[in-house]
């Protein structure tokens, strides 16, 4: 899977900028707050209809315009694919691909995988476990739409029943019955997503350990920890048991949006422990994983961004990084940074084609 060139109108700080690219590898240099970075930050968004790094929609239109565009032309299995991002203020973003409006953006998801490696990734470390579990999910929904699935209905399932919870605790009333269906409908998408979380992480922890060891050289143990509620009792038991304090707390204190992974090395929390360059190396050998996962389950290989991967890496750790990806079982490479003189001479130690665009 290649993409063949990207057009942005009123993105961020764009007005109008268009890219052709290299089908192998893509530098984005320039200095700090030209727009390094919304260049990948638009690739991310042809595959997954929203920013990685700004939630709020409107505010990746440019100030003062009232729209954006993102168009991107790829190749794929030898078809010529064409996704358009779109968003106007007041009103829904549009995904398209070939023209066609998407009726649900979840019917988009996977179609182009994609890996995205950033200092922004240290949340996964330092942030609570929301972060953590998106991480998760995101992985496994790009190969997995039951499991997407499961997961968009659990989260409204759960809104309604805080919300009903809330409704009791206002009204000082209570109806099981009424709880109690909730309740049935949590356990069993909760089931299948606890289910599918423990056999992804079964497939994906040696691989990570894998990863780690070649990218640090090191004889340090990592591991990954999946910690859910589920492994003490089913959820519907759970549900049951916390009946009192969920009225009392009124939300829902147990449940698989509770999951968490613990990120350890040689079996202490590395967010303690780990020196900024084992944290790094941790959380590139966490991102390579979900490629090599991604690769096996799609048997595509996914667009991999790196962005200002010179950060915390001295120049040695980054040519073994990009020499980890100079064979055919990587693809497409995009790689922004601040100095295009150091990006180009670790380039030029791999043997692929290359392009620079200074901003």
């Amino acid at each position: 899977m290649i993409l063949k060139s990207l057009s942005l109108l009123n993105y961020k700080n764009f007005d109008s900028k268009t890219f052709v690219f290299n089908n192998k590898i893509n530098c984005i240099v320039g200095n700090n707050g030209i727009g390094k970075t919304n260049v990948l930050d638009a690739i991310y968004h042809l595959s997954f209809g929203k920013s990685y790094f700004n939630p709020v929609a409107t505010q990746n239109i440019k100030h003062d315009e009232d729209f954006f565009v993102i168009n991107g032309n790829y190749i794929k299995d030898d078809n010529e694919e064409k996704i358009v991002v779109s968003l106007k203020r007041g009103q829904k973003k549009i995904i398209k691909r070939n023209a066609k409006i998407y009726e649900k953006f979840s019917d988009h998801i996977g179609f182009l995988p994609l890996v995205i490696i950033s200092p922004a990734d240290r949340d996964l470390i330092t942030e609570g476990s929301d972060i953590r579990r998106k991480f998760v999910d995101n992985v496994i929904s790009q190969s997995n739409k039951n499991y997407l699935t499961a997961l968009i209905n659990y989260n409204k399932v759960l809104m309604q029943r805080n919300a009903l919870l809330k409704y009791f605790a206002l009204n000082h009333t209570f109806n099981k019955d009424t709880l109690e269906v909730y309740n049935n409908q949590l356990s069993d998408y909760g089931t299948k997503i606890f289910t599918e979380r423990k056999a992804f992480l079964d497939k994906f922890i040696p691989i990570f350990k894998t990863r780690y060891l070649a990218i640090s050289n090191g004889n340090e143990e990592v591991n990954l920890i999946y910690k859910s509620d589920l492994f003490e009792d089913s959820l519907n038991i759970l549900l049951q048991n916390s009946l009192y304090k969920d009225k009392a707390l009124q939300y829902t204190s147990v449940g698989i949006h509770k999951d968490d992974l613990v990120f350890n090395i040689e079996d202490y929390p590395i967010k303690k422990f780990g020196s900024q360059g084992q944290q790094k190396s941790f959380l590139i050998a966490l991102k390579l994983a979900q490629f090599d996962f991604l690769k096996a389950q799609s048997g595509v290989n996914p667009i991999l961004l790196l962005d200002d991967i010179f950060d915390k890496l001295d120049e040695n750790r980054v040519a073994q990084i990009i020499k980890l990806v100079d064979d055919e079982n990587f693809g497409q490479l995009f790689i922004s940074d601040t100095h295009a003189e150091r990006t180009e001479q670790v380039v030029k130690q791999v043997h692929q084609s290359y392009e620079i665009f200074k901003l």
